[in-house]
């Protein structure tokens, strides 16, 4: 994948959880509420639309 092998990845992904490991959890929450949020408006935004047609 992009010309990366293995090894690599796994130096990353250990430089990766080194600078933000403290910070994973508060960023998994924030992105999860913010899918929910997204979803959420598009339901809404279906709902308005089938209100006009009507």
């Amino acid at each position: 994948m992009f010309g990366i092998e293995g090894p690599y990845w796994i130096i990353i992904l250990v430089v990766g959880l080194l600078l933000f490991g403290r910070r994973l959890p508060e960023i998994g929450r924030n992105v999860g509420k913010s899918i929910v949020e997204f979803k959420k408006g598009l339901k809404d935004a279906g709902n308005e639309a089938e209100q006009e047609a009507n």
